[in-house]
Protein backbone atom coordinates (compact mmCIF):
# COMPACT_ATOMS: atom_id res chain seq x y z
CA UNK A 1 0.00 0.00 0.00
CA UNK A 2 1.10 3.59 -1.30
CA UNK A 3 2.08 6.21 1.78
CA UNK A 4 0.79 9.40 1.18
CA UNK A 5 3.12 11.95 2.13
CA UNK A 6 3.25 13.67 5.76
CA UNK A 7 3.00 16.80 4.85
CA UNK A 8 6.48 18.05 5.16
CA UNK A 9 9.98 16.84 6.39
CA UNK A 10 12.26 18.64 8.72
CA UNK A 11 15.89 19.09 9.26
CA UNK A 12 17.91 20.99 11.72
CA UNK A 13 17.87 24.45 9.11
CA UNK A 14 15.11 23.14 6.61
CA UNK A 15 11.35 22.28 6.07
CA UNK A 16 10.92 20.03 2.83
CA UNK A 17 7.13 20.13 2.09
CA UNK A 18 5.28 20.22 -1.27
CA UNK A 19 4.90 23.25 -3.87
CA UNK A 20 2.29 25.92 -2.81
CA UNK A 21 0.96 28.47 -5.51
CA UNK A 22 3.04 31.07 -3.30
CA UNK A 23 5.97 29.54 -4.25
CA UNK A 24 5.91 31.13 -8.02
CA UNK A 25 8.26 33.91 -7.27
CA UNK A 26 11.22 32.61 -5.67
CA UNK A 27 11.06 29.52 -8.39
CA UNK A 28 11.40 31.88 -11.03
CA UNK A 29 14.31 34.04 -8.50
CA UNK A 30 16.69 30.87 -8.38
CA UNK A 31 15.23 29.00 -11.49
CA UNK A 32 15.66 31.39 -14.41
CA UNK A 33 19.35 32.25 -12.97
CA UNK A 34 21.80 31.18 -16.33
CA UNK A 35 24.27 29.27 -13.62
CA UNK A 36 21.10 26.96 -12.41
CA UNK A 37 19.29 26.63 -15.84
CA UNK A 38 23.05 25.68 -17.30
CA UNK A 39 22.89 22.07 -16.18
CA UNK A 40 19.38 21.92 -15.77
CA UNK A 41 16.89 20.26 -18.74
CA UNK A 42 15.43 24.02 -19.28
CA UNK A 43 16.79 27.30 -20.94
CA UNK A 44 14.65 29.73 -18.98
CA UNK A 45 11.95 29.71 -16.08
CA UNK A 46 9.25 32.25 -15.86
CA UNK A 47 5.57 32.96 -13.91
CA UNK A 48 4.19 30.26 -16.69
CA UNK A 49 6.53 27.68 -15.96
CA UNK A 50 6.72 27.84 -12.32
CA UNK A 51 2.30 27.71 -12.88
CA UNK A 52 2.53 24.75 -14.84
CA UNK A 53 5.27 23.16 -12.32
CA UNK A 54 3.10 24.47 -9.47
CA UNK A 55 -0.47 23.22 -10.57
CA UNK A 56 0.97 19.45 -12.26
CA UNK A 57 1.91 18.96 -8.47
CA UNK A 58 -1.25 19.89 -6.81
CA UNK A 59 -2.09 15.91 -6.12
CA UNK A 60 1.15 14.41 -6.48
CA UNK A 61 2.25 11.88 -4.14
CA UNK A 62 6.18 10.71 -4.15
CA UNK A 63 5.28 6.59 -4.14
CA UNK A 64 3.37 6.58 -7.37
CA UNK A 65 5.48 4.84 -10.42
CA UNK A 66 5.98 6.87 -13.10
CA UNK A 67 5.37 9.98 -11.73
CA UNK A 68 7.67 12.88 -10.12
CA UNK A 69 7.26 14.51 -7.09
CA UNK A 70 8.41 17.89 -6.00
CA UNK A 71 10.15 19.15 -2.87
CA UNK A 72 10.30 22.85 -2.11
CA UNK A 73 13.30 23.36 0.87
CA UNK A 74 12.15 26.56 2.68
CA UNK A 75 14.70 27.77 5.24
CA UNK A 76 13.13 27.46 8.66
CA UNK A 77 14.73 30.72 10.24
CA UNK A 78 13.38 33.14 7.68
CA UNK A 79 10.82 30.98 5.43
CA UNK A 80 12.24 31.56 2.22
CA UNK A 81 11.94 29.09 -0.55
CA UNK A 82 15.91 28.48 -1.24
CA UNK A 83 15.75 25.05 -3.47
CA UNK A 84 14.19 22.37 -4.27
CA UNK A 85 14.06 19.04 -4.99
CA UNK A 86 12.34 16.22 -7.55
CA UNK A 87 11.62 12.59 -6.82
CA UNK A 88 10.87 10.52 -9.34
CA UNK A 89 9.65 7.09 -8.53
CA UNK A 90 10.82 4.80 -11.45
CA UNK A 91 8.00 3.20 -13.97
CA UNK A 92 9.60 -0.31 -14.56
CA UNK A 93 10.23 -0.78 -10.86
CA UNK A 94 8.81 1.45 -7.90
CA UNK A 95 11.20 0.46 -5.30
CA UNK A 96 13.47 3.04 -7.22
CA UNK A 97 14.23 6.02 -6.92
CA UNK A 98 15.50 8.90 -9.05
CA UNK A 99 16.07 12.17 -7.40
CA UNK A 100 17.41 15.53 -8.44
CA UNK A 101 18.15 18.76 -6.68
CA UNK A 102 17.92 22.56 -7.31
CA UNK A 103 19.20 25.29 -4.85
CA UNK A 104 19.54 28.87 -5.33
CA UNK A 105 23.05 30.10 -5.90
CA UNK A 106 22.73 32.20 -2.55
CA UNK A 107 22.57 29.31 -0.51
CA UNK A 108 25.20 26.97 -2.38
CA UNK A 109 28.26 26.11 -0.48
CA UNK A 110 26.59 26.45 3.02
CA UNK A 111 25.69 22.75 3.54
CA UNK A 112 21.90 23.34 2.63
CA UNK A 113 22.14 21.00 -0.26
CA UNK A 114 23.57 18.29 2.19
CA UNK A 115 21.27 18.74 4.56
CA UNK A 116 17.97 18.59 2.39
CA UNK A 117 19.27 15.34 0.61
CA UNK A 118 20.31 13.58 3.87
CA UNK A 119 16.64 14.46 4.63
CA UNK A 120 15.35 13.43 1.93
CA UNK A 121 17.07 9.81 1.48
CA UNK A 122 16.18 8.81 5.56
CA UNK A 123 12.45 9.41 3.79
CA UNK A 124 12.98 7.25 1.13
CA UNK A 125 14.92 4.91 2.80
CA UNK A 126 13.34 4.74 6.11
CA UNK A 127 9.70 5.27 5.53
CA UNK A 128 9.33 4.35 2.19
CA UNK A 129 11.97 1.75 2.30
CA UNK A 130 13.10 2.08 -1.13
CA UNK A 131 16.05 -0.16 -2.24
CA UNK A 132 18.06 1.95 -4.31
CA UNK A 133 18.08 5.73 -5.04
CA UNK A 134 19.77 7.31 -7.97
CA UNK A 135 20.98 10.38 -9.48
CA UNK A 136 22.34 11.54 -12.68
CA UNK A 137 24.36 14.66 -13.62
CA UNK A 138 25.87 16.82 -16.15
CA UNK A 139 29.29 15.86 -15.91
CA UNK A 140 31.12 19.43 -15.90
CA UNK A 141 28.66 19.79 -12.66
CA UNK A 142 31.63 19.07 -10.24
CA UNK A 143 29.94 20.70 -7.17
CA UNK A 144 26.37 18.49 -7.72
CA UNK A 145 29.07 14.89 -8.41
CA UNK A 146 30.93 16.11 -5.53
CA UNK A 147 27.75 16.24 -3.18
CA UNK A 148 26.37 12.89 -4.25
CA UNK A 149 29.94 11.31 -3.62
CA UNK A 150 30.45 12.77 -0.17
CA UNK A 151 26.55 11.11 0.67
CA UNK A 152 27.90 7.97 0.08
CA UNK A 153 26.74 7.70 -3.50
CA UNK A 154 28.62 5.33 -5.82
CA UNK A 155 29.49 6.50 -9.35
CA UNK A 156 28.31 3.76 -11.51
CA UNK A 157 28.82 5.27 -14.98
CA UNK A 158 30.30 8.16 -16.68
CA UNK A 159 28.44 8.13 -19.99
CA UNK A 160 30.55 10.17 -22.47
CA UNK A 161 28.63 12.16 -25.11
CA UNK A 162 26.01 9.98 -24.91
CA UNK A 163 23.26 13.24 -24.85
CA UNK A 164 22.66 15.72 -27.26
CA UNK A 165 22.23 18.73 -24.92
CA UNK A 166 21.85 22.16 -25.37
CA UNK A 167 23.21 22.26 -29.13
CA UNK A 168 25.83 20.23 -28.10
CA UNK A 169 26.85 16.76 -26.79
CA UNK A 170 27.12 16.17 -23.21
CA UNK A 171 28.53 13.32 -20.97
CA UNK A 172 26.64 12.46 -17.46
CA UNK A 173 27.67 10.44 -14.19
CA UNK A 174 25.29 8.19 -12.87
CA UNK A 175 25.20 7.64 -9.23
CA UNK A 176 23.47 5.33 -7.26
CA UNK A 177 22.96 4.46 -3.05
CA UNK A 178 21.19 1.18 -1.67
CA UNK A 179 19.42 1.03 1.06
CA UNK A 180 21.99 -1.38 2.75
CA UNK A 181 24.54 1.25 1.97
CA UNK A 182 22.82 3.90 3.27
CA UNK A 183 22.07 1.72 6.42
CA UNK A 184 25.51 0.97 6.94
CA UNK A 185 26.62 4.23 6.81
CA UNK A 186 24.52 5.66 9.33
CA UNK A 187 25.32 2.78 11.64
CA UNK A 188 29.09 3.70 10.94
CA UNK A 189 28.19 7.60 11.88
CA UNK A 190 25.96 6.95 15.33
CA UNK A 191 28.87 4.38 16.55
CA UNK A 192 31.32 7.56 15.67
CA UNK A 193 29.43 9.84 17.23
CA UNK A 194 30.72 11.08 20.68
CA UNK A 195 28.88 9.80 23.81
CA UNK A 196 27.08 12.65 26.52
Amino acid sequence: MKQPFPGHLTSARLLLRPLHPGDAEALCAYRSLPEVARYQSWESFGPDDAARLIEAQRTAQPDVPGTWFQLAFVETATGRVIGDCGLHCLQEDGRQMEMGITLSPQYQGRGYATEAVECVLHYLFGTLHKHRVLASTDALNHRAAALFRRLGFRQEAHLVESLWFKGQWGSEYLFALLKREWEASHSQKNLDSPRP
